[in-house]
């Protein structure tokens, strides 16, 4: 009897998965080697990732090496402009499709995300999963699958709108806003909650970043 082989490892997915979560930051080099080794891979594999996150922009030039992506200005506008409206429609269409059950969980969410408001990467990291469980309950692949493409992009933000003193709370009361607008079956509430929770978390952002 054969034993079963371990499941291979997709260097796209690891890399892409590192820079979601902060581990790479706009303008870390990314050395095809040293990535190899990283996550037990071959050489290959992790060239082939790299071609591919520099053709999504995910990856830019600098010299002959390949550094992580930052956003401008512009870009971050643009990219707040589009992830609005999309998120928006994704709560409006989860106060019409949204199971009871999916509701319930997103609710819980915000209920566990209280008791972390301090703690910033933990809160990040809760805050992606609330994001994304609030796009499933739109039950529209499409539309997720286009959402997921603008996550992609965030990662490229080289800090958190949540680390900033004061804002998960803030941010908790607007998830909260959010959910009782699905939970109510109200789709207008729900994507006028979305634009308020994205405008503020962009004002936020700003400051941040530009903080005279």
């Amino acid at each position: 009897m054969y034993a079963a082989k371990p499941p291979s490892k997709d260097a796209y997915a690891l890399i892409l998965e590192a820079i979601d979560v902060g581990v790479f930051k706009p303008g870390d080099r990314l050395v095809e080697s040293d990535l190899a080794e990283r996550f037990g891979v071959s050489r290959t594999p992790v060239r082939e990732a790299l071609q591919r996150l520099e053709t999504q922009n995910l990856l830019t030039r600098d010299g002959r090496s390949l550094i992580v992506a930052s956003l401008d200005h512009n870009q971050m506008a643009e990219l707040y402009v589009v992830r609005t409206e999309l998120e928006g429609l994704a709560a409006k269409l989860a106060a019409q499709h949204a199971t009871e059950e999916e509701i319930k969980v997103l609710q819980e969410r915000i209920d566990i995300d209280r008791t972390r408001s301090n703690d910033p990467q933990a809160l990040s990291r809760s805050n992606r999963r609330f994001h994304k469980q609030l796009h499933l309950a739109s039950h529209n692949r499409f539309l997720v699958k286009q959402l997921d493409l603008v996550y992609r992009s965030m990662a490229l933000l080289a800090t958190t709108s949540l680390a900033v003193e004061g804002r998960g709370p803030v941010a908790l009361d607007e998830h909260q806003a959010i959910v009782t607008a699905i939970a109510n079956r109200d789709g207008q509430a729900a994507f006028d909650a979305v634009r308020v929770h994205l405008s503020e978390a962009f004002v936020t952002r700003l400051k941040h970043d530009d903080p005279d």
